[in-house]
């Protein structure tokens, strides 16, 4: 089945200021940057390889303006990189209102074979990196006293066990436990918190870490016979992010059409 067809803004996210992590390039964050801008917001996107960041900010200022796009490098790892980037969106827009914890780090490793560096720099970025940015989102939208979102990036295998991938599953797992406790806390003043668990959004660093058999594999375990585009991830965070999903805190969405 070949993807639907793409669908354009709406203005859901008018006048609201968001930071989205790891923005660089053609996977989920990259799909979700274009699509809060197609619906009215200003972002602010980092990510941790400088000149394709730079590349993204400077494409979409041509497309969408200027005023609209700023972006800063952030490794997410780094606890000074992530207080930067949100003083830097503060000080760019004068407010923050949603923020999207994207980065994260995959990799294929048999347990028996992996190293404690495997699991430690996938654990670093994938769920501290998500705690880092959380935590630096709830301090920020506390302060302001004006409500606000975040959205976290988890995956379906946070929830079913896949050969090789200890490390990736145990962070993703982290993510949603993160994203239920964040949302307790955050509700006293009226921050939500989710997150969406994709499984299998096809996007070029996939490919790279991914062999070709086992993504063939995937793809034909979605009930679609085929693998998410970015976009169509991205809409569901659209849809968190939006008023439309205003009564819904600490859930973790699945945007998947697997059925084994």
């Amino acid at each position: 089945m070949s993807a639907p067809q793409y669908i354009p803004g709406h203005q859901l996210l008018t006048g609201r200021t968001a930071v989205i992590t790891a923005a660089a390039g053609a996977g989920i964050g990259g799909a979700t940057a274009r699509k809060f801008l197609e619906e009215g917001a200003r972002i602010v996107i980092g990510d941790a390889h400088a000149r394709r960041l730079k590349e993204t900010e400077q494409a979409l200022a041509e497309e969408f303006g200027a005023a609209n796009v700023t972006s800063l490098p952030c490794d997410v790892t780094e606890e000074t990189q992530v207080q930067a980037l949100f003083a830097h969106a503060e000080q760019a827009h004068g407010s923050l209102d949603i923020v999207v914890n994207n980065a994260g780090l995959g990799g294929t490793a048999e347990l028996t074979e992996m190293t404690d560096a495997q699991w430690s720099k996938v654990l670093d970025v994938t769920l501290n990196g998500t705690f880092r940015c959380t935590r630096a989102a709830l301090r920020s939208l506390r302060s302001a006293g004006r409500g606000g979102v975040v959205v976290n990036n988890a995956s379906v295998v946070g929830w079913r066990a896949q050969a090789g991938q200890a490390h990736y599953a145990a962070a993703k797992a982290g993510v949603m436990a993160l994203t239920r406790c964040a949302a307790v806390e955050a509700a006293a003043y009226g921050v939500r918190v989710n997150a969406v668990a994709p499984s299998l959004a096809m996007h070029p660093h996939l490919v790279k870490v991914t062999s070709a058999e086992l993504l063939d594999e995937l793809t034909r375990k979605e009930a679609f016979g085929r693998y998410a585009e970015p976009w169509e991830i991205a809409n569901v965070i659209v849809f968190l992010a939006s008023g439309y999903s205003s009564y819904m805190t600490g859930e973790v969405v699945s945007v998947s059409s697997r059925h084994a």
